[in-house]
């Protein structure tokens, strides 16, 4: 019974990104190897951004109060913006145009995170002595991180794109830092005693704000330019 639930796990993380890979049309560009080398700048993004928490910002503790220093925290959330850099380093190093190169950068980066942040605590959990929904919700939560990080892969592909509108700009912009701020902003908006179910709806729903614009955004700018 174990393993059942652990492979219903597995398969509920790993399932939607073999599916995006395949119907995506990835697989006709042979994007494979793309998608691991996509993964490895992860790995590297995540080393340096673990040097910078461990050296400049040490670790925050609650007070007596239960308040947490939001400044303090707002510093080591600031390091979530070295993504966005290791996102540009990944779309500079991927060779092609149109949704393709962002799927695939998208795709690498997102299976990159799952794979090391899912795998084990899955391994561990899941495979217990007592069913738990905790690992469920944790399952579906990296299907919501899939479509977060393909929404910041086309941000920075906007945002580094010199034919996009002054209007558009501020807003691309905007939605960049709502993005690598979201752990801080939910942890912020969540009270501690939430249902988890509302909470994995509540993420749902941000990154479903932060999509869909992004989506309206790329597909007028790949219109205009001929880039599909």
């Amino acid at each position: 019974m174990t393993l059942y639930h652990f492979g219903n796990c597995l398969a509920l993380v790993y399932v939607p990104y073999h599916l995006t890979y395949k119907y995506s049309g990835l697989s006709e560009y042979g994007a494979f190897w793309k998608c691991i080398q996509a993964g490895g700048i992860y790995i590297i993004t995540q080393l340096c951004k673990m040097l910078l928490l461990a050296t400049f910002f040490p670790t925050t503790e609650t007070n007596i109060h239960g308040h947490v220093d939001i400044f303090g925290e707002w510093l080591k959330g600031t390091v979530e913006l070295a993504d966005l850099v290791g996102l540009y380093a990944v779309l500079s190093n991927i060779p092609g145009k149109g949704h393709a190169k962002l799927l695939t950068a998208g795709l690498g980066w997102a299976g990159a995170e799952a794979a090391l942040t899912r795998f084990v605590p899955l391994w561990i959990g899941a495979r217990g002595a007592e069913f738990h929904w905790r690992y469920i919700q944790e399952s579906l939560e990296s299907n919501i991180n899939l479509a977060h990080h393909i929404a910041t892969v086309a941000l920075v592909w906007l945002w580094s794109r010199h034919d996009l509108s002054k209007a558009a700009v501020p807003i691309v912009t905007a939605m960049l830092l709502l993005s690598s701020y979201k752990p801080l902003l939910i942890q912020l908006i969540l009270p501690a005693a939430i249902c988890p179910w509302i909470a994995l709806l509540i993420k749902a729903g941000y990154t479903l704000l932060l999509a869909f614009p992004t989506l309206k955004i790329y597909a007028g700018l790949a219109e205009s330019i001929g880039i599909y």
